[in-house]
């Protein structure tokens, strides 16, 4: 198999120079490998180091992934998880949704992940609903119990925590306890968000989740067979687990972890006109959530709210000093960077939502802050009118939010030394010899991931079950593609005629 891989890979390889040639037009084949769920090779690899140098203070070292991370989250390959959990169960999570459409309730269910020749299974664990606007109810219409014929099955992002109920190392996935997992809403290509985690991790961005994909069975007891649920995003969990792996990295992993919602400026002028709360279960949505160290959460609270005085009333050199010293500016910089070129126009500096931060001290004043990037299903050229912008691909990055709302980046781009490193960093992404953003380099990795997924999509919720290069039927620009090379609609293209020059 191996074998044949390779000499896939060198057809794909010649395929793409004689193309490129000939005609600018062209879209990586496919294979037709139908006995194999492993990918193709991706002509790119060995171009970016997957386990860069340890003397680039870009390309920290993820050694500590090896074996955990780099193994359940494996791009290669699509593991497949099986979900089993009694009729009772299931109806308990019917109901608690109509109850509560944000319920964080968990039910017991048995879970099975096989991948690479191995199979593990975990006996009770918890599986719950997820997502925010996206929340759905897995079956059928409000009111109705479980039907075991022709069940109305429906697409829905699901949490399945192997130790909820057994708090036991048995319950662990290589050192793993929690998958998100997302369905591809919105995202008729398949590839968004899973594009966007795999930038992050070529980048060097350490502080972004692994993503990778996995097929999903959910059997309810007593139906004759499993609902296929289908080709499903898998996403690290990111809580005091994801900390405690990059403690190393954070520098100590016991501190602040907050998840910022929408109307998490991070400006002390509209702080106290927030909701700021530790996570209680409740499934409510708070502007800014402490996940973790919950028991000290007045003196999380006091830091959160400093870190917006600073932020907000520091001027001149003594802000470009400060924020240098609680934050690693390049780091934050750089991934926002690749937030910015995948066209993450739902994000903290457009629209004040989607990522979290971590204090890796409690002290109210001594400490390091760290931007973690979050939720990127909305990008690479589903585009929306939203805050400042109506256009996700010709935006300019220098301006991509308002600095008077959300001041964090605006405010450090103000200076000719920062403005620079952000400036390189968009230019190293879309340079063509890096392999990172340049269009015919995204477009071959893509074209890869859906020869590895393409044969699996279909699914018994029968949504979905076609993969479509198109953006968000709901945007503002419906003309983007991905696997059109041609100039006027290409997003990558576009969206690199936009990054200013060094």
């Amino acid at each position: 198999m191996k074998s044949r891989l390779f000499y896939i890979a060198l057809c794909l390889m010649a395929t793409i120079v004689i193309s490129a040639c000939e005609d600018e037009r062209f879209v990586l084949p496919p294979t037709n490998d139908d006995d194999s769920t492993e990918a193709p090779k991706d002509p790119d690899e060995g171009t970016v180091p997957s386990k860069p140098e340890l003397n680039n203070p870009d390309y920290p070292d993820t050694s500590w992934a090896a074996g955990e991370l780099d193994w359940v989250f494996d791009m290669n390959v699509i593991p497949e998880i099986r979900i089993n959990v009694s009729v009772e169960e299931w109806n308990k999570l019917l109901e608690a949704y109509d109850h509560d459409s944000n319920t964080n309730t968990y039910i017991h269910c048995d879970a099975e992940f096989k991948s690479k020749g191995e199979e593990h299974s975990f006996v009770d664990a918890g599986l719950r609903l997820r997502g925010n606007t996206s929340r759905r109810r897995p079956e059928g219409n409000g009111g109705e119990m479980h039907r075991t014929d022709n069940t109305d099955w429906h697409h829905c992002h699901f949490l399945l925590n192997l130790r909820k109920f057994q708090k036991d190392d048995a319950h662990e996935l290589h050192n793993v306890r929690k998958l998100h997992l997302k369905w591809h809403k919105d995202d008729r290509a398949y590839c968004r968000e899973i594009y966007s985690y795999d930038l992050f991790r070529r980048f060097g961005i350490w502080t972004a989740a692994y993503s990778s994909y996995c097929r999903l069975w959910i059997h309810v007891e007593g139906d004759k067979e499993p609902a296929y649920y289908g080709v499903y995003e898998m996403i690290e969990s990111i809580d005091d687990k994801y900390v405690k792996k990059r403690n190393s990295l954070f520098g100590d992993h016991n501190h602040n972890l907050w998840k910022c919602r929408w109307g998490a400026t991070l400006n002390y002028n509209d702080i106290y006109n927030t909701s700021i709360h530790y996570d209680d279960d409740s499934g409510s949505n708070y502007t800014y959530e402490l996940k973790s160290n919950t028991k000290n959460f007045e003196a999380a609270k006091a830091q959160l709210i400093e870190f917006t005085r600073n932020l907000t009333q520091r001027k001149g050199q003594d802000f470009h000093d400060w924020i240098a010293s609680v934050c690693d500016v390049r780091l934050l910089l750089r991934t926002y960077a690749v937030n910015v070129v995948v066209g993450m126009w739902d994000d903290y500096w457009n629209n004040c939502n989607n990522y979290y931060i971590y204090f890796n001290s409690s002290d109210k004043n001594n400490y390091k802050f760290f931007f973690i990037p979050y939720d990127y299903d909305n990008t690479l050229g589903t585009s929306s009118h939203c805050g400042v912008q109506d256009d996700s691909a010709r935006q300019d990055p220098l301006r991509w939010g308002d600095t008077g709302r959300n001041p964090l980046i605006g405010k450090i781009l103000e200076f000719d030394d920062y403005r620079a490193i952000y400036v390189e960093a968009l230019n190293e992404l879309i340079a063509p010899e890096n392999n990172l953003f340049y269009w015919e380099s995204s477009m071959a990795r893509i074209n890869g991931w859906h020869a590895m997924i393409r044969d699996y999509v279909v699914n018994d919720t029968e949504e979905d079950c076609e993969i479509k290069d198109r953006p968000a039927s709901w945007g503002n620009r419906y003309d983007y593609r991905l696997l059109d090379p041609s100039n006027d609609v290409n997003f990558f293209k576009l969206k690199a005629a936009s990054i200013p020059k060094k």
